[in-house]
């Protein structure tokens, strides 16, 4: 899959915004308040889902006032494409998920083929107490993979390709503050 620098740099220009950065600093700030009252007494681990999921955990950390630890996963179905093929592992959490409270944080739940996986694995492979779901976007549509739902969301947004905070476009664009959609030229 190559990508142009000329190709990135017209869908970053010609790119909708749909969540501005304030809005988005609101909803973690939501979030936060949110997941504190559900988790914050039962020491969870935190799950930060590889790649993007980076951007929206690391902000939403540092406005959790609670005790947990970090751990990470990195699964995938895109591998840079804009399109979702079968589940990829790349790193499996190395923490001992066993009898513990995760919470899993990561950008966008779309149809919920790799949250849903994800999800199970720490139930069923990992033996956690309990896990919760947290997205900075939740896309609305109607082809959700087994009604995957999250427990926390921080915006939700039209059913359009979607890059920034922490998402991304053929694997660029992830590092823009607030959330485009591609626009209907690209």
């Amino acid at each position: 899959m190559a990508v142009s620098i000329e190709e990135i740099k017209r869908v970053k220009n010609n790119a909708d915004l749909i969540v501005p950065e304030g809005d988005i600093e609101i909803a973690l700030e939501k979030m936060a308040v949110e997941i504190t009252n559900v988790i914050g007494d039962k020491d969870p681990i935190v799950l930060c889902v590889m790649i993007g999921g980076m951007v929206p955990a690391g902000k939403l950390l540092t406005k959790m006032d609670f005790p947990f630890t970090v751990d990470y996963v990195h699964a995938t179905r895109y591998l840079g494409n804009i399109t979702g093929a079968d589940i990829e592992w790349v790193v499996k959490p190395t923490s001992d998920l066993k009898d513990r409270v995760v919470l899993i944080i990561d950008d966008i739940l779309d149809e919920g083929h790799t949250l849903a996986r994800i999800t199970e694995y720490c139930e069923k492979d990992c033996g956690a107490a309990d896990v919760k779901t947290a997205v900075l976007v939740d896309k609305q549509h109607d082809r959700r993979f087994m009604d995957m739902q999250a427990d926390f969301v921080g915006v939700t947004v039209e059913d359009r390709y979607v890059f920034g905070e922490g998402m991304d476009y053929k694997g660029y664009l992830r590092n823009l503050s607030g959330i485009y959609a591609l626009s209907d030229e690209d």
